[in-house]
């Protein structure tokens, strides 16, 4: 069963959660013209070097799950020629700008984008080929389809990957009080261990723990300077948006 959904849905999928920007504390000083980078960046390079945007009219796992928390209206935005393909029932042609905006409005919401190929996407929204389509999903905690991921199988589960160069850690400000072992972490990777919080290897880094934590006991540092360059450099390899 795992191999045929791997080569059914999962093959050649991959896909990067990209942490919330206003729980970003870096290591050191990443400068980059006088701007600190920020992961939402990765986001707009599409953007701006994509002819074709598609805005969804709605988010279906939020509509699915008649989400309370988060605008159902939000959906997501994909990139590149296979948009063509796309329903025009399901969402529309959008400018640039317009899909600027639209990234704006779901990080303004609390929403996490999620960017990637996603093979899932090209079959149920029946376009190709997989290379022609960049998925950016905007996330919520409650609703989000990779909820699933902790009861995948490792080959399938890893499809969705962690940001390169992002660490998130526990510090000793931690009084184990428990909140972010509450419905935050999307994949369950946060547990409360000997009166302390621990976060697992199945962190995808979404951030969502440290915006939440009353005691701000836990950081997300980046290591590596060229994290924006090395995410865009991969992201491009898997898919062509020109």
């Amino acid at each position: 069963m795992v191999r045929f959904l791997h080569k059914s849905l999962f093959k050649g999928a991959d896909i990067i959660y990209l942490p919330k920007d206003q729980v970003i504390q870096l290591g050191y000083v990443v400068e980059r013209g006088g701007e600190v980078v920020l992961p939402s960046q990765i986001v707009e390079y599409f953007i701006e070097h994509s002819k074709y945007h598609w805005v969804m009219n709605f988010c279906i796992c939020r509509a699915a799950e008649k989400c309370k928390k988060y605008p159902i209206e939000l959906g997501c935005l994909f990139l590149g020629e296979a948009v063509k393909g796309i329903n025009p029932q399901l969402g529309r042609l959008v400018t640039k700008g317009e899909a600027l905006e639209h990234v704006k409005r779901c990080r303004e919401a609390g929403l996490v984008h999620m960017i990637g190929r996603d093979r899932l996407d090209t079959s149920w929204l029946n376009i190709g080929p997989d290379e022609k389509l960049l998925t950016i999903c905007n996330c919520c905690e409650c609703c989000c389809l990779w909820r699933l991921l902790p009861n995948l199988a490792s080959s399938l589960g890893n499809t969705v990957k962690k940001m390169p160069g992002v660490r998130v850690q526990i510090t000793e400000r931690c009084i184990g009080c428990g909140t972010c072992s509450k419905g935050v972490c999307f994949v369950n990777a946060i547990h409360i261990i000997n009166k302390k919080a621990s976060i697992s290897e199945s962190c995808r880094g979404c951030g969502r723990c440290i915006s939440i934590c009353p005691q701000k006991a836990i950081e997300i540092e980046i290591t590596d300077a060229e994290f924006l360059e090395k995410s865009i450099q991969h992201i491009a390899s898997l898919v062509d948006i020109a």
